[in-house]
């Protein structure tokens, strides 16, 4: 009942941002409270039609369902936690990226590059994303010049790591090398490891400040 619920709710959001949000926010959680109830369902329903039994049987019995029980329910939990992310992060990303309609013309509206975006964005939104802290999606109707901007974490979900092929690479740490400035790169060195079998890596990216920054920099100047 509790997955038909998480399905019947999925079906009646029309927004694909709002269903993006209730599927990486509560799905797995989800899942796994409808395994648990289930299990715990299961072993009350095995020992159910039991006839009398002496207290040792009890304790033998009532160990060994408790014992399954457990090993079904690690089972399940290892399932959701390392093999259903590469299930959910594809419709994560049909969702993000599916063509979002303009309410004032009902056509389907341009998803804006990285650099035309900028355009649309504050400043502060910019030095989000320079930090990798938020990802911003800009979707603009050409025909109207209505603009829709998401916002995204900027580390939603965990690569897959190069050492056991499992999606539980993260970044766990991010440390400015060298700021940017005005007309000078800067540099960002990304420490990740794996959440399963321990795999680090360090990755250099590199900074740089917005063209729109640098105008407003310069005429403030």
């Amino acid at each position: 009942m509790i997955v038909i619920y998480h399905v019947i709710r999925l079906a009646t959001m029309n927004d694909a941002k709002v269903k993006y949000d209730f599927i990486n926010k509560s799905e797995i959680r989800t899942l796994w409270i409808a395994a648990i109830i289930l299990i715990i369902g299961c072993c009350f329903y095995a020992n159910a039609n039991i006839g009398e039994l002496s207290p040792l049987w009890i304790f033998v019995r009532g160990f060994t369902t408790f014992a399954m029980g457990m090993i079904v329910a690690l089972i399940i939990q290892n399932m959701l936690k390392f093999y259903y992310p590469f299930f959910i992060e594809k419709r994560l990303k049909a969702l993000r990226y599916k063509p979002r309609v303009s309410p004032k013309t009902g056509k389907a509206m341009k998803l804006l590059g990285e650099e035309e975006e900028d355009a649309y964005l504050d400043e502060g939104m910019q030095a989000e994303e320079n930090v990798f802290s938020v990802d911003y999606d800009v979707w603009k109707d050409e025909e109207t010049g209505y603009v829709k901007i998401e916002r995204y974490s900027g580390h939603l979900h965990a690569l897959q790591c190069p050492e056991c092929n499992y999606q539980t690479f993260k970044v766990v740490r991010e440390e400015i090398l060298k700021a940017p400035s005005v007309g000078e790169e800067g540099q960002l060195l990304k420490h990740f490891q794996c959440g399963y079998c321990g795999y680090k890596a360090k990755k250099t990216v590199t900074l740089r400040i917005s063209q729109k920054f640098e105008e407003s920099s310069a005429a403030t100047a």
